[in-house]
């Protein structure tokens, strides 16, 4: 008798050699029963760190022709590129002031941020990807957002773009604009979702909870079906 079990969908990772993108892929592959997990990174280094499994890619996101061999045949892709700035060297908190950052030659984040996710987004529409999520941040609604002065790089500007870009793409897609993102266990908290900036123009950025009270969020499809409107 045939297996009649749907094929696993195999879901591509970029960015997979950043701090969140390397956690979405371990989550895939302790999935694979449910998931074929892809991941694509820079560079061979990066591709090391992570495992180096055949599963990962290697492509210049601003490279849009390197991008098809690891998009071909997927069935969804999680976008979690992003420009990184770095502080300036020499800052000395103790004299008061504040740093200052850069962006490495080439990881601008209009090159990043927006030529790159377009290229990732043409490269899936031109594959048939079936659904395309792009990890973005809060703030992008106001230009004047402290995020875009760093290294005078607009990034907030440039991700709002790419937003854009992919809304009006015609691919299924779902957006999402975490706020600060912290290195700890997952599971233990409720999450509070809202469309656009409306939880930044809130009193309270933050509600704390003891330890142990409240219902930490596990249905994370109902959590998000609670935004429907469009970008």
């Amino acid at each position: 008798m045939a297996d009649s079990a749907a094929p696993r969908p195999t879901v591509l990772v970029t960015g997979a050699g950043g701090r969140t993108g390397h956690i979405v892929y371990n989550k895939l592959k302790e999935r694979s029963e449910q998931f074929v997990a892809r991941g694509l990174v820079r560079s061979e280094e990066s591709k090391q760190k992570i495992g180096g499994a055949d599963d990962v890619y290697i492509a210049d996101i601003r490279d849009a022709d390197r991008l098809a061999p690891a998009v071909q045949g997927a069935d969804a892709l999680i976008i979690l590129t992003s420009a990184v700035p770095k502080m300036k060297p020499g800052f000395d908190p103790s004299k008061g002031g504040r740093p200052e950052f850069y962006y490495e030659d080439g990881m601008y984040p209009e090159q990043v941020d927006w030529i790159g996710q377009k290229n990732q987004i043409d490269a899936a529409k031109a594959a048939g990807v079936k659904h395309i999520v792009l990890v973005g941040s809060m703030g992008g609604t106001n230009p004047n957002h402290p995020l875009n002065s760093l290294g005078n790089g607009n990034i907030l500007v440039w991700k709002r773009k790419a937003e854009q870009y992919l809304a009006d793409s015609g691919v299924p897609y779902t957006i999402i604009r975490p706020g600060g993102l912290q290195d700890k266990d997952g599971g233990v908290r409720e999450l509070i979702v809202g469309k656009d900036d409306e939880l930044l123009q809130t009193d309270t950025k933050s509600i704390p909870r003891p330890e142990g009270v409240g219902t930490p969020t596990k249905d994370f499809r109902a959590l998000f079906s609670q935004i429907t409107a469009r970008f």
